[in-house]
């Protein structure tokens, strides 16, 4: 029995994953606070709304009556502050492939959720300038389009990945220096 025991006791570290089993949660701050925090909102729920600040771009109250010291955030997410102009940002959910996007202006502030496919250009006429900051020391950065036609993988691998005819993965991949 004792060995029963420990057997479970040394496989219980293995049984749990710290791997997400959702793209995304959005706390449902009206159902209150439990134990182990908010709850997550449906995901019919959720909107590009859940995903953007616009207060970092005006001056807010100061005031600390209780002198309470403060503390830094620690945020996981990638960010994007436009600093000028006007972006045009967002990402696509994996589970249902919905689009979250947002006019982001001056002083604006977006989050993407951890390892989904985000996007953010330019819509206005003029310059924008736009500070990102990353979920980790060493980011990468995948073009998409390179990552899939500018490689050895073979067109009709590629073609039945990406639903395009292989003529057209052929003509893609020497158009970005891909082969095979």
């Amino acid at each position: 029995m004792a060995k029963a025991v420990l057997l479970l006791l040394a496989l219980l570290p293995f049984s749990s994953s710290l791997a997400l089993n959702q793209d995304f949660c959005v706390a449902d701050l009206p159902r209150g606070d439990t134990p182990a925090g908010y709850p997550c909102k449906p995901q019919t729920d959720v909107t590009a709304d859940d995903f953007y600040y616009r207060g970092l771009g005006t001056t807010g109250p100061t005031i600390n009556p209780f002198s309470i010291g403060l503390s830094s955030a620690f945020i996981r997410h990638p960010l994007l502050f436009v600093i000028e102009g006007t972006v045009s940002a967002g990402f696509i959910s994996s589970l249902t492939n919905k689009v979250f996007t947002k006019t982001l202006h001056k002083g604006d502030l977006m989050a993407f959720p951890q390892g989904l496919l985000h996007f953010q250009y330019n819509l206005g006429n003029g310059t924008a300038v736009a500070l990102s900051s990353y979920s980790s020391a060493n980011p990468g950065l995948m073009i998409l389009d390179f990552a899939l036609f500018a490689n050895d993988l073979p067109s009709d691998v590629v073609s039945k990945v990406t639903v395009l005819d292989e003529l057209e993965v052929r003509k893609l991949k020497a158009l970005f220096g891909g082969s095979g």
